[in-house]
């Protein structure tokens, strides 16, 4: 991993250590996650355990920041938003660290931010989500839908139709996703004929199923969540409707779908992320040689979240050396200076208005071996809603999310 760590700290420039935001200038450097181990969401939750331990692992054996060790204080929130709070509440006011990480869904996101706020204590969200949040204290690296359904909706048009049918989780995330994926669909000249919202708790898809044989749409946008919704995918194909429509999903694989699914259920199913493990950079290939060293029985793919999550630690390492302090005013300054490191999916740089990152894009298609083919790749896709509506430089009392 030597390699890796010196692409991704060389946007790093040394300093001396200045405010250490209450820390022992001298002890390990206290930093916080919250997520899922346990729960109907640790199908995503663990891998992104896994890539924070990997991360800290990996910052500590190159030198840790500003001289000092990381120790990390980590809470299982079971996915549940009263976790949650409770322990934003913990990491920030009780064990005092200097940065959070963690939320999977855009509730639990919503559960930490105004903790983090109030305490300023800087907070990283990671995970792939519906986009608009513009906080100061608030940076995100995971990808939006103008990153995902931008790209996707025109391409599952222009190759399998014009017309098409949304199934959403039934919460925040879910829902103004199928509105993005609406507005995608309407610029790219297709029909929108149902959309269906199913919650996080239910795998009984024979609803969905028969709205979705009487439309007949030629596209199924799916925009579901968490191990109960992997069923949607078998119940699609063993009906044959994977033989008349096409899935297309910003969230399929995130959840290890395309590992917990046979062939036969997943094959073709097309997707846009940041992360693949197909993708073939000398940085990603010592990442999986780490990853599989380490998790390889229990993680024969390295999804996109864990990488998401990685790219977190990492570009807050990198701020943090880069102002040479804890201080969270330094490091949000530095985070604005349009850092950049070279992460396992390429070079991702944060935008210094929004907060979000700037990265690679692929395309691909579930293949029968569990894995996925890479079928095209844009590079350095801005975060372009964010970077419309959002200038925390300029307007820096912000604090909202904006929506379509």
């Amino acid at each position: 991993m030597a390699a890796v760590s010196a692409l991704l700290l060389t946007a790093a420039c040394g300093g001396n250590s200045a405010s250490d935001a209450g820390s022992n200038s001298k002890g390990p450097i206290l930093v916080g996650s919250i997520l899922d181990a346990t729960g109907p969401l640790n199908v995503i939750g663990k891998p992104n355990i896994d890539a924070t331990n990997l991360a800290i692992k990996d910052i500590n054996s190159h030198g840790g920041v500003l001289g000092r060790q990381l120790k990390l204080i980590s809470y299982d929130a079971q996915s549940d938003n009263a976790k949650y709070t409770q322990y934003a509440n913990k990491l920030t006011l009780e064990n005092k660290v200097s940065v959070v990480m963690g939320g999977i869904t855009s509730a639990s996101r919503e559960a930490i931010r105004p903790i983090a706020d109030r305490s300023k204590t800087l907070y990283f969200y990671n995970n792939l989500y519906e986009g608009g949040v513009c906080d100061k204290n608030v940076f995100n690296t995971g990808p939006v839908p103008s990153q995902q359904l931008a790209p996707l909706i025109p391409y599952a048009t222009k190759n399998f139709g014009k017309k098409i049918y949304i199934v959403a989780a039934d919460y925040n995330f879910g829902h103004i996703s199928a509105d993005w994926a609406k507005k995608y669909a309407k610029q790219a000249g297709a029909t929108v004929v149902g959309t269906d919202f199913i919650p996080l708790e239910s795998s009984d898809f024979g609803a969905v199923i028969n709205n979705l044989q009487a439309a007949k749409p030629d596209v199924v946008v799916s925009l579901l969540v968490g191990g109960n919704h992997t069923a949607f995918y078998r119940q699609f194909a063993s009906t044959g409707l994977n033989k008349s429509m096409k899935i297309v999903s910003t969230t399929f694989g995130d959840g290890s779908e395309h590992i917990v699914l046979a062939p036969k259920e997943s094959t073709g199913v097309t997707v846009a992320f940041p992360y693949f493990q197909e993708l073939k950079t000398s940085e990603n290939t010592a990442f999986v040689r780490t990853w599989h060293a380490k998790y390889g029985q229990d993680y024969p793919y390295v999804p996109n979240s864990a990488v998401t999550v990685w790219n977190g630690w990492h570009m807050w390492a990198a701020a943090v050396e880069k102002a040479g302090s804890l201080d969270r005013d330094k490091v949000i300054a530095a985070l604005e200076s349009g850092l950049s490191i070279d992460s396992p999916s390429g070079k991702v740089t944060m935008n210094p208005g929004s907060h979000h990152v700037t990265q690679n894009v692929s395309i691909a298609e579930a293949n029968d071996k569990h894995g996925f083919k890479v079928l095209t790749t844009n590079a350095a896709v801005p975060p372009a809603y964010e970077n419309s509506v959002c200038d925390l430089r300029k307007n820096p009392t912000t604090n909202k999310q904006f929506t379509p």
